[in-house]
């Protein structure tokens, strides 16, 4: 699976949580462990770029106390796993507005992408206070005016985004059993194969994983063409 670009849209955290009788923070945290295994597996797997929708911007409208929480978990992933991320060969990039995150974590944020600025084997994107509509108009207003080609404008989305240039993703999954891409990569995506678990994201596991690798191998990716047997 050398060179895919694979996203993860992270849902169900607060739905394990409830079925445990415990707080959906308490699923937020186990979803963090969850972020460690898929990390690994995309390393062993010799995936090249791999996403993950860690905060939408539509999730400021959750109740401030978990949105704060779900800040300093994110606070804390980063402090911890950079290190770890720097000597797997892992880089570090956010992708997403920052002006409304608070100037502690942005600084967070910075000094990781820093310290892992040379990763070659991963790159791991995280999208946080991110919306593919509002990359989209951001882009579009960055070439008003100028002639415009499908590689300016995926330039303009990455400027948008705030992070670096990446193919197309190859593969988008989502965990928790909902079937819908919430305004996440919509560019990107043209021509993903999308792949829907069921299981909750705290229980997606190598195993889970892989199974989403193989059905991505079963797919014939045809990009509006027709298979070869049939255009012969």
């Amino acid at each position: 699976m050398t060179g895919l670009h694979v996203a993860l849209i992270m849902d169900g955290n607060g739905r394990w949580a409830a079925a445990r009788g415990r707080p959906r923070l308490h699923g937020h945290r186990a979803g963090a462990a969850s972020v460690r295994r898929t990390v690994e597996t995309a390393v062993a797997r010799g995936v090249n770029v791999l996403t993950l929708y860690a905060f939408s911007c539509d999730n400021w409208k959750r109740p401030s106390r978990e949105v704060r929480a779900l800040f300093a978990l994110l606070e804390r992933w980063l402090r911890a796993e950079t290190a770890r991320c720097r000597d797997e060969g892992v880089r570090l990039a956010v992708i997403g507005r920052r002006d409304r995150l608070d100037p502690l974590l942005v600084q967070t944020i910075a000094a990781a992408e820093r310290a892992t600025a040379d990763g070659r084997r991963l790159l791991l994107r995280l999208a946080v206070d991110y919306s593919s509509r509002d990359v989209l108009v951001r882009a579009a207003e960055r070439l008003r005016g100028a002639p415009g080609t499908l590689e300016s404008f995926a330039c303009a989305v990455a400027e948008a985004e705030h992070g670096p240039a990446v193919p197309p993703v190859d593969l988008l999954i989502r965990t928790g059993g909902e079937r819908r891409l919430s305004d996440f990569l919509l560019w990107e995506s043209a021509y993903a194969e999308l792949v829907f678990v069921e299981a909750p994201w705290p229980d997606f596991d190598a195993a889970a994983f892989d199974a989403a690798l193989a059905e991505y191998a079963r797919r014939q990716r045809r990009f509006g063409a027709l298979p070869r047997a049939a255009a012969s």
